[in-house]
């Protein structure tokens, strides 16, 4: 069986004021385009569906055309969990007509997928709360998914049905999966953990979780949990929330974060970004082949000591996204950033790197100015940031925004 594992679409996010919408629906339409030229049987979606809890319209048309032609409308069964950006009611409020599809959308541990035969073929024998399996017409083996959607402490209190500290937490999320995995999963099926967590592998130090994700913490505070409380029995494990292409050790099969699709903060800058590929068999060695994906705006952060170096390279770079540092003695007078933000459409940020000693000195917040109002901090920080002093209109902006905030 050949399954395609993705994850970390947020669609509809943006990048500062730049929409990522239109890149988003190019690389949808190439991950639809490998499944189908990959011939793929099943389609694992591990979370961050979308960026928010409250999407736009157009992010969610996006995700239900690109799920109908991905799921090659029935024949190709999809699972999708939540992940820690998606509200779970919003994703599991389609699951009456997705699954007549084949999509099959699981976000809270209390739900329990429903059992029966889906006008594609596709059968769901068995299920229970965090997992299903599934019968595809095309083989005779099912498919047993471990399914381990991101939970917030609320959610995840109830679930394990007391207060658990670190260890505690770990220990029982692993005695909750092994035993459905010594229920459910033994040698004469496909074995899958499908999850959205922080997982490390055992002793090692967590990797710092990318900017435009926000960190899971979960109950006690942990915020990691290890790669063998995955039950011995799973033969792959498709992850999401960390955004680039790696695989952990440390359990029998797999362990893999397949990564975002789009580089979506500028610490991803020069990101790979891929789709996998799953080769599995009952009892095998499950083989696993990254496919790069090509579309969307690259992401550069770039130093520049003069205007015509910039300008150089802005021309010779024109389909980008750019952090663009520019080295100035005093800051960046307003001729240079007009020409700057004129000569390229994706500068996202200008960020003057002032040599002059004084000026450093001067654009610098010590803890002395603590005592100052928050007009005067909110200049120096604009200053220390931009280069130059906030013109009066947006000061005055600041102005209204705190008198606001004071009154509630």
């Amino acid at each position: 069986m050949r399954i395609l594992h993705t994850a970390d679409w947020h669609l509809g996010k943006r990048l500062q004021e730049f929409s990522r919408l239109e890149e988003q629906e190019q690389v949808m339409e190439e991950i639809i385009e490998i499944a189908d030229s990959e011939d793929v049987d099943l389609v694992i979606l591990a979370g961050d569906i979308f960026d928010s809890f409250n999407p736009s319209h157009q992010a969610i048309e996006l995700l239900f055309r690109s799920l109908r032609r991905l799921s090659k409308n029935g024949e190709r069964p999809i699972i999708a969990i939540a992940g820690n950006h998606d509200s779970n009611q919003l994703v599991e409020a389609p699951d009456p007509l997705a699954r007549e599809l084949g999509i099959l959308f699981y976000a809270d541990y209390s739900s329990l997928i429903k059992t029966g035969m889906l006008d594609s073929g596709v059968e769901i024998p068995r299920s229970e709360e965090g997992f299903v399996e599934l019968k595809l017409p095309k083989y005779k083996e099912p498919v047993r998914i471990i399914l381990a959607p991101y939970a917030n402490e609320v959610r995840l209190k109830t679930y394990l049905g007391e207060e658990n500290r670190e260890e505690e937490f770990r220990t029982q999320m692993q005695l909750r999966w092994s035993k459905l995995a010594e229920k459910y999963m033994d040698s004469e099926g496909i074995n899958l953990f499908a999850g959205h967590f922080f997982f490390v592998k055992d002793g090692e130090t967590p990797e710092k979780e990318p900017e435009s994700e926000r960190p899971i913490l979960h109950v006690g505070g942990t915020q990691a949990l290890f790669t063998s409380n995955i039950p011995n029995q799973v033969q792959y494990s498709a992850l999401g929330h960390l955004h680039r292409y790696h695989i952990l050790g440390g359990a029998k099969g797999p362990v893999v974060y397949s990564s975002s699709p789009l580089a979506y903060s500028f610490s991803e800058a020069h990101q790979e970004k891929t789709v996998v590929i799953v080769d599995i068999a009952p009892a095998a060695q499950a083989e696993i082949k990254p496919i790069a994906l090509t579309k969307g705006r690259p992401l550069y952060r770039k130093r520049f000591k003069g205007l015509k170096e910039a300008l150089d390279w802005l021309e010779e770079n024109p389909f980008c996204f750019v952090e663009l540092t520019y080295v100035t003695e005093h800051s960046i007078d307003a001729q240079t950033r007009k020409t700057l933000f004129n000569a390229h459409d994706g500068i996202v940020s200008l960020i003057p790197e002032i040599t002059d000693p004084n000026r450093i000195q001067q654009a610098s917040i010590q803890v002395d100015d603590l005592s100052k109002d928050m007009t005067e901090l909110f200049t120096k920080f604009y200053e220390s940031e931009k280069g130059i002093t906030p013109n009066p209109e947006l000061t005055e902006i600041f102005k209204e925004v705190i008198a606001q905030k004071s009154e509630l």
